[in-house]
Protein backbone atom coordinates (compact mmCIF):
# COMPACT_ATOMS: atom_id res chain seq x y z
CA UNK A 1 0.00 0.00 0.00
CA UNK A 2 1.70 2.80 -1.44
CA UNK A 3 1.13 6.74 -1.92
CA UNK A 4 -0.96 9.17 -0.02
CA UNK A 5 -4.55 8.51 -0.55
CA UNK A 6 -7.28 7.68 1.83
CA UNK A 7 -8.13 4.12 1.86
CA UNK A 8 -11.67 2.50 2.05
CA UNK A 9 -13.40 1.79 5.17
CA UNK A 10 -16.06 -1.07 4.34
CA UNK A 11 -14.41 -3.27 2.28
CA UNK A 12 -12.19 -2.97 -1.31
CA UNK A 13 -13.01 -0.24 -3.71
CA UNK A 14 -15.74 -0.52 -6.18
CA UNK A 15 -15.18 -0.24 -9.58
CA UNK A 16 -16.39 2.95 -10.77
CA UNK A 17 -19.42 1.82 -12.55
CA UNK A 18 -20.61 -0.32 -9.59
CA UNK A 19 -20.36 2.06 -7.01
CA UNK A 20 -23.49 3.39 -5.86
CA UNK A 21 -25.02 6.80 -5.09
CA UNK A 22 -25.06 6.41 -1.11
CA UNK A 23 -21.07 4.32 -0.70
CA UNK A 24 -18.71 6.42 0.67
CA UNK A 25 -15.82 8.13 -0.69
CA UNK A 26 -12.49 5.92 -0.39
CA UNK A 27 -11.27 6.75 3.13
CA UNK A 28 -14.17 7.41 4.80
CA UNK A 29 -15.53 5.40 7.51
CA UNK A 30 -19.14 4.87 7.48
CA UNK A 31 -21.33 5.62 10.54
CA UNK A 32 -21.86 2.82 12.92
CA UNK A 33 -25.58 1.02 12.39
CA UNK A 34 -28.27 2.80 13.16
CA UNK A 35 -31.51 2.14 14.94
CA UNK A 36 -33.66 -0.37 13.02
CA UNK A 37 -37.14 1.36 11.26
CA UNK A 38 -37.96 3.18 8.53
CA UNK A 39 -36.24 6.88 8.13
CA UNK A 40 -38.09 9.64 8.26
CA UNK A 41 -38.30 11.77 5.02
CA UNK A 42 -34.73 13.18 3.52
CA UNK A 43 -33.84 12.25 7.04
CA UNK A 44 -30.40 10.26 8.09
CA UNK A 45 -31.81 7.25 10.01
CA UNK A 46 -31.35 7.77 13.84
CA UNK A 47 -31.33 9.79 17.00
CA UNK A 48 -28.98 12.37 17.47
CA UNK A 49 -26.38 10.81 20.32
CA UNK A 50 -26.34 14.41 22.29
CA UNK A 51 -30.20 14.43 22.56
CA UNK A 52 -30.11 13.57 25.76
CA UNK A 53 -27.71 16.09 27.00
CA UNK A 54 -30.11 18.99 24.73
CA UNK A 55 -33.10 17.55 26.99
CA UNK A 56 -31.38 18.13 30.04
CA UNK A 57 -30.03 21.66 29.19
CA UNK A 58 -33.57 22.19 27.96
CA UNK A 59 -35.29 21.37 31.56
CA UNK A 60 -32.40 23.87 32.96
CA UNK A 61 -33.28 26.69 31.07
CA UNK A 62 -36.95 26.04 31.04
CA UNK A 63 -36.75 26.17 34.66
CA UNK A 64 -34.37 29.53 34.76
CA UNK A 65 -36.85 31.22 32.23
CA UNK A 66 -40.42 30.75 34.50
CA UNK A 67 -38.18 32.17 37.46
CA UNK A 68 -37.00 35.11 35.41
CA UNK A 69 -40.31 36.21 34.44
CA UNK A 70 -41.51 36.14 38.25
CA UNK A 71 -38.53 38.16 39.27
CA UNK A 72 -38.46 40.42 36.59
CA UNK A 73 -42.70 41.57 37.24
CA UNK A 74 -41.84 41.61 41.14
CA UNK A 75 -38.70 44.24 40.31
CA UNK A 76 -40.02 46.22 37.88
CA UNK A 77 -43.31 46.43 40.41
CA UNK A 78 -41.20 47.30 43.46
CA UNK A 79 -39.12 49.93 41.44
CA UNK A 80 -41.73 52.11 40.14
CA UNK A 81 -43.22 52.03 43.62
CA UNK A 82 -40.33 52.56 45.58
CA UNK A 83 -38.73 55.15 43.23
CA UNK A 84 -35.46 53.28 42.50
CA UNK A 85 -34.56 53.55 38.51
CA UNK A 86 -31.50 50.57 39.47
CA UNK A 87 -34.48 48.29 40.47
CA UNK A 88 -36.83 49.17 37.46
CA UNK A 89 -33.53 48.56 35.02
CA UNK A 90 -33.25 45.77 36.92
CA UNK A 91 -36.22 44.08 35.75
CA UNK A 92 -35.88 45.13 32.26
CA UNK A 93 -33.13 43.20 32.04
CA UNK A 94 -35.11 39.70 33.95
CA UNK A 95 -37.36 40.17 31.10
CA UNK A 96 -33.91 40.20 28.72
CA UNK A 97 -32.75 36.68 30.62
CA UNK A 98 -36.56 35.63 29.17
CA UNK A 99 -35.91 36.02 25.90
CA UNK A 100 -32.65 34.69 25.90
CA UNK A 101 -33.38 31.31 28.27
CA UNK A 102 -36.29 31.25 25.28
CA UNK A 103 -33.36 31.45 22.39
CA UNK A 104 -31.38 29.19 24.28
CA UNK A 105 -34.02 26.25 24.81
CA UNK A 106 -35.19 26.75 20.97
CA UNK A 107 -31.00 26.42 19.92
CA UNK A 108 -30.91 23.73 21.79
CA UNK A 109 -34.08 21.32 20.37
CA UNK A 110 -32.98 22.85 16.69
CA UNK A 111 -29.51 22.15 17.23
CA UNK A 112 -29.55 17.90 18.15
CA UNK A 113 -32.14 17.92 14.92
CA UNK A 114 -30.34 14.41 13.20
CA UNK A 115 -28.57 15.46 9.56
CA UNK A 116 -30.57 15.46 6.59
CA UNK A 117 -30.02 15.62 2.96
CA UNK A 118 -29.66 19.41 2.79
CA UNK A 119 -27.86 19.33 6.10
CA UNK A 120 -25.24 16.49 5.93
CA UNK A 121 -23.74 17.82 9.23
CA UNK A 122 -26.70 18.76 11.27
CA UNK A 123 -27.84 21.76 12.74
CA UNK A 124 -25.38 22.15 15.46
CA UNK A 125 -24.14 25.29 14.52
CA UNK A 126 -27.66 26.96 15.58
CA UNK A 127 -26.42 27.01 19.23
CA UNK A 128 -23.20 29.38 18.98
CA UNK A 129 -25.45 31.70 16.85
CA UNK A 130 -27.66 31.65 19.61
CA UNK A 131 -25.11 32.27 22.05
CA UNK A 132 -24.21 35.38 19.66
CA UNK A 133 -27.68 36.90 20.16
CA UNK A 134 -27.58 36.35 23.38
CA UNK A 135 -24.15 38.13 23.56
CA UNK A 136 -25.40 40.92 21.77
CA UNK A 137 -28.47 41.66 23.99
CA UNK A 138 -26.54 41.70 26.91
CA UNK A 139 -24.27 44.65 24.74
CA UNK A 140 -28.13 46.14 23.93
CA UNK A 141 -29.15 45.74 27.60
CA UNK A 142 -25.85 47.35 29.28
CA UNK A 143 -26.03 50.36 26.71
CA UNK A 144 -29.65 51.40 27.28
CA UNK A 145 -29.53 51.04 31.12
CA UNK A 146 -26.26 53.22 30.81
CA UNK A 147 -28.27 56.11 28.84
CA UNK A 148 -30.89 56.05 30.81
CA UNK A 149 -28.72 56.04 34.31
CA UNK A 150 -26.36 59.00 33.08
CA UNK A 151 -29.78 61.02 32.30
CA UNK A 152 -31.16 60.22 36.26
CA UNK A 153 -27.92 61.16 37.31
CA UNK A 154 -28.75 64.60 36.05
CA UNK A 155 -32.43 64.64 37.03
CA UNK A 156 -33.13 65.43 40.91
CA UNK A 157 -35.78 62.54 41.86
CA UNK A 158 -36.21 61.35 45.73
CA UNK A 159 -34.14 58.67 47.26
CA UNK A 160 -35.54 55.07 46.82
CA UNK A 161 -37.72 53.45 49.68
CA UNK A 162 -36.38 51.03 51.84
CA UNK A 163 -38.37 48.30 51.34
CA UNK A 164 -36.33 48.12 48.01
CA UNK A 165 -33.64 46.89 49.44
CA UNK A 166 -35.49 43.44 50.76
CA UNK A 167 -36.62 42.56 47.22
CA UNK A 168 -32.77 43.41 45.54
CA UNK A 169 -31.02 40.76 48.67
CA UNK A 170 -33.76 38.05 47.32
CA UNK A 171 -33.53 39.05 43.71
CA UNK A 172 -29.53 38.44 43.88
CA UNK A 173 -29.43 35.36 45.67
CA UNK A 174 -32.28 33.74 43.23
CA UNK A 175 -30.04 34.54 40.30
CA UNK A 176 -26.47 33.90 41.88
CA UNK A 177 -28.28 30.71 42.21
CA UNK A 178 -30.17 30.49 38.49
CA UNK A 179 -26.05 31.11 37.21
CA UNK A 180 -24.90 28.34 38.99
CA UNK A 181 -26.98 25.77 37.76
CA UNK A 182 -26.80 26.49 34.56
CA UNK A 183 -23.81 27.30 33.81
CA UNK A 184 -23.01 24.14 35.64
CA UNK A 185 -25.01 22.20 33.05
CA UNK A 186 -23.96 24.18 30.07
CA UNK A 187 -20.23 23.26 31.04
CA UNK A 188 -20.99 19.27 31.51
CA UNK A 189 -23.10 19.39 28.07
CA UNK A 190 -20.71 22.20 25.91
CA UNK A 191 -22.97 24.33 25.59
CA UNK A 192 -21.95 27.85 24.60
CA UNK A 193 -25.27 29.30 24.58
CA UNK A 194 -26.42 28.07 27.86
CA UNK A 195 -23.18 29.38 29.48
CA UNK A 196 -23.97 32.75 27.66
CA UNK A 197 -27.34 32.61 28.94
CA UNK A 198 -26.01 31.78 32.74
CA UNK A 199 -23.88 34.83 32.50
CA UNK A 200 -26.90 37.05 31.83
CA UNK A 201 -28.20 35.63 35.04
CA UNK A 202 -25.18 36.75 36.74
CA UNK A 203 -25.43 40.02 35.29
CA UNK A 204 -28.85 40.41 36.34
CA UNK A 205 -27.02 39.31 40.09
CA UNK A 206 -24.68 41.78 39.58
CA UNK A 207 -26.68 44.94 38.91
CA UNK A 208 -28.83 43.89 41.84
CA UNK A 209 -26.10 43.82 44.03
CA UNK A 210 -24.69 47.16 42.95
CA UNK A 211 -28.43 48.49 43.29
CA UNK A 212 -28.40 47.71 46.88
CA UNK A 213 -25.29 49.22 47.46
CA UNK A 214 -26.38 52.14 45.57
CA UNK A 215 -29.37 52.40 47.54
CA UNK A 216 -27.89 51.83 50.90
CA UNK A 217 -25.94 54.97 50.47
CA UNK A 218 -28.90 56.63 49.24
CA UNK A 219 -30.53 55.72 52.72
CA UNK A 220 -28.07 56.08 54.98
CA UNK A 221 -26.23 59.66 53.29
CA UNK A 222 -29.76 60.98 53.21
CA UNK A 223 -29.80 64.49 50.56
CA UNK A 224 -27.93 64.94 47.75
CA UNK A 225 -27.15 61.52 47.36
CA UNK A 226 -30.08 60.24 45.63
CA UNK A 227 -28.43 59.30 42.77
CA UNK A 228 -25.88 56.75 44.25
CA UNK A 229 -28.16 54.10 42.86
CA UNK A 230 -28.04 55.80 39.39
CA UNK A 231 -24.31 55.12 39.38
CA UNK A 232 -24.68 51.56 41.02
CA UNK A 233 -26.35 50.90 37.61
CA UNK A 234 -23.92 52.73 35.59
CA UNK A 235 -21.30 50.15 36.92
CA UNK A 236 -23.23 47.25 36.61
CA UNK A 237 -23.28 48.15 32.92
CA UNK A 238 -19.70 47.78 32.65
CA UNK A 239 -19.98 44.35 34.06
CA UNK A 240 -22.60 43.18 32.14
CA UNK A 241 -20.56 44.52 28.76
CA UNK A 242 -17.31 43.21 29.65
CA UNK A 243 -19.13 39.58 29.79
CA UNK A 244 -21.03 40.46 26.96
CA UNK A 245 -17.93 40.87 24.73
CA UNK A 246 -16.36 38.24 26.56
CA UNK A 247 -19.55 35.38 25.27
CA UNK A 248 -19.94 37.05 21.81
CA UNK A 249 -16.09 36.28 21.12
CA UNK A 250 -16.60 32.57 22.33
CA UNK A 251 -19.30 32.12 20.40
CA UNK A 252 -18.05 33.46 17.05
CA UNK A 253 -14.54 31.49 17.62
CA UNK A 254 -17.33 28.32 17.13
CA UNK A 255 -19.10 29.93 14.37
CA UNK A 256 -15.83 29.98 12.32
CA UNK A 257 -14.42 26.72 13.39
CA UNK A 258 -12.07 27.72 15.92
CA UNK A 259 -9.52 24.98 17.25
CA UNK A 260 -10.61 23.00 20.45
CA UNK A 261 -8.55 23.49 23.29
CA UNK A 262 -4.99 21.50 22.52
CA UNK A 263 -5.32 19.33 25.59
CA UNK A 264 -8.78 18.05 23.96
CA UNK A 265 -7.07 17.37 20.51
CA UNK A 266 -3.95 15.72 22.39
CA UNK A 267 -6.59 13.25 24.15
CA UNK A 268 -8.14 12.01 20.62
CA UNK A 269 -4.66 11.67 19.46
CA UNK A 270 -4.17 9.60 22.21
CA UNK A 271 -7.34 7.63 21.45
CA UNK A 272 -6.16 6.96 18.32
CA UNK A 273 -2.84 5.96 19.27
CA UNK A 274 -3.80 3.20 21.15
CA UNK A 275 -5.56 0.82 18.06
CA UNK A 276 -3.20 -1.84 16.98
CA UNK A 277 -1.34 -1.19 13.73
CA UNK A 278 -1.57 2.22 14.02
CA UNK A 279 1.81 3.92 13.93
CA UNK A 280 1.50 7.38 14.17
CA UNK A 281 -1.27 10.47 13.61
CA UNK A 282 0.04 12.90 11.12
CA UNK A 283 -3.16 15.48 10.70
CA UNK A 284 -5.98 15.81 12.93
CA UNK A 285 -8.27 18.48 12.70
CA UNK A 286 -11.41 18.87 15.67
CA UNK A 287 -14.14 21.41 15.54
CA UNK A 288 -17.07 21.93 17.14
CA UNK A 289 -20.93 21.36 15.81
CA UNK A 290 -23.24 22.72 18.84
CA UNK A 291 -22.46 20.72 21.93
CA UNK A 292 -20.30 17.79 19.63
CA UNK A 293 -17.20 17.74 18.07
CA UNK A 294 -16.62 16.48 14.38
CA UNK A 295 -13.15 14.76 13.86
CA UNK A 296 -10.85 14.23 10.66
CA UNK A 297 -8.06 11.84 11.63
CA UNK A 298 -5.18 11.39 9.14
CA UNK A 299 -3.26 7.84 10.62
CA UNK A 300 -0.24 6.31 9.58
CA UNK A 301 -0.17 2.50 9.12
CA UNK A 302 2.34 -0.60 7.64
CA UNK A 303 2.37 0.26 3.91
CA UNK A 304 1.71 -2.89 3.20
CA UNK A 305 -1.72 -3.71 4.74
CA UNK A 306 -3.93 -4.12 1.98
CA UNK A 307 -7.29 -2.41 1.13
CA UNK A 308 -9.51 -4.66 2.94
CA UNK A 309 -6.95 -4.05 5.93
CA UNK A 310 -6.63 -0.42 5.72
CA UNK A 311 -10.38 -0.37 5.84
CA UNK A 312 -10.33 -2.60 8.59
CA UNK A 313 -8.28 -0.43 10.76
CA UNK A 314 -9.66 3.01 9.74
CA UNK A 315 -13.15 1.23 10.92
CA UNK A 316 -11.58 0.60 14.53
CA UNK A 317 -10.27 4.06 14.56
CA UNK A 318 -13.39 5.55 14.15
CA UNK A 319 -14.95 3.03 16.59
CA UNK A 320 -12.66 3.79 19.49
CA UNK A 321 -12.90 7.46 19.36
CA UNK A 322 -16.65 7.73 18.87
CA UNK A 323 -16.88 5.25 21.80
CA UNK A 324 -13.90 6.98 23.75
CA UNK A 325 -16.99 9.31 26.04
CA UNK A 326 -15.15 12.49 24.38
CA UNK A 327 -19.13 14.36 23.19
CA UNK A 328 -17.62 13.07 18.94
CA UNK A 329 -20.55 13.06 16.95
CA UNK A 330 -18.38 11.84 13.68
CA UNK A 331 -15.08 11.07 12.46
CA UNK A 332 -13.47 11.19 9.14
CA UNK A 333 -10.28 8.60 8.87
CA UNK A 334 -7.38 8.93 6.23
CA UNK A 335 -5.10 6.22 5.95
CA UNK A 336 -1.68 6.61 5.04
CA UNK A 337 1.69 5.15 4.89
CA UNK A 338 3.99 5.29 7.55
CA UNK A 339 7.15 6.53 6.02
CA UNK A 340 9.54 3.34 8.18
CA UNK A 341 7.43 1.33 6.28
CA UNK A 342 7.08 2.25 2.52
Amino acid sequence: MTGHASMPTDGPSLPAQARGPGDPPDGEARARPRAEGPPEPDRVPGAHPLRSDADRGIRTTIGALLVSVVLGAVKITAGIAGNSYALVADGVESLLDVMSSMLVWAALRIGVTPPTTRYPYGLGKVEPLAALVVATMLLLAAVGIAIQAVRSIFEPHEAPAPFTLAVLVGVVITKEALYRALSRRGDLIGSKAMEADAWHHRSDALTSLAAFFGISIALIAGEGYESADDWAALFACGVIAFNGVRLFRAGLDEVLDAAVPPELEAEIRRTALSVNEVRAIDTCRVRRSGLGLLVDIHVEVDAQLTVREGHELAHRVKDVLLDAELGILDVLVHVEPHPRSA
